[in-house]
């Protein structure tokens, strides 16, 4: 059974990153608040935990996971080469729920799914969650809940999806509003919205200069 941890009380948080970083460490899944909705998190250098949270959410290779970062300068080491307008968009946005699609370092001995040579990289605006990515690296991390049912917003509906596939939950108390971050692509010479969500694409236009392209 899962053990919660109340992030509102200093003891009990402390203890509860302390539990979450060496669950992650030892190639298990742990639940931590972002400022989306809650996530469902493994350690992204492990194969083998991102099979297990693949198989927790009850869904295949064809939907990668993304990877959370505790840091701007942390983006460097996972993608090939970070594009201007990729780092005036992490400088504009970054804590935040903005997702970019980047190609990812050919070096790394990672298996998020089905990825086609990327990666989608966030930083979230959360201190739990910060805490927890800056003392164990960069996570995968997807919506806490089983496929087809809604992300969880809270701990106790986090628990009710995933107890059996996971030890921690931190809880960071309710998420409010469950708004997806925005992702986008930028793969490609010119920079793709593939999801609007909390940042609009009229926000994106005003950091890069100029209308975004939104889908296709």
């Amino acid at each position: 059974m899962a053990t919660i941890y109340d992030c509102a009380v200093p003891d009990s948080r402390a203890a509860g990153l302390a539990a979450a970083a060496g669950a992650v460490r030892s190639g298990q899944l742990v639940v931590l608040p972002t400022d989306t909705v809650y996530g469902l998190g493994c350690d992204a250098f492990s194969a083998v935990a991102v099979r297990g949270l693949l198989g927790a959410k009850g869904r295949g290779r064809d939907m990668p996971v993304p990877v959370l970062l505790g840091s701007w300068s942390t983006v460097d080491g996972v993608v090939l080469g970070v594009p201007p307008q990729a780092r005036r968009l992490i400088e504009a946005f970054w804590p935040g729920a903005l997702s970019l699609v980047l190609l990812q370092a050919p070096s790394l001995a990672w298996d998020l799914g089905d990825t086609r040579g990327t990666v989608m990289v966030r930083m979230p605006l959360h201190p739990v969650a910060l805490e927890l990515l800056r003392e164990v690296g960069p996570m995968a991390v997807s919506s806490a809940n089983r496929s087809g049912h809604p992300p969880a917003t809270t701990a106790g509906e986090a628990r009710e999806q995933l107890a059996d596939h996971v030890g921690v939950i931190l809880d960071g108390g309710p998420s409010g509003e469950p708004v997806a971050s925005t992702i986008v692509d930028l793969t490609k010479q010119d920079p793709v919205v593939r999801r609007e969500g909390a940042v609009t694409a009229a926000e994106l236009g005003e950091v890069l200069g100029g209308p975004v392209q939104v889908g296709g």
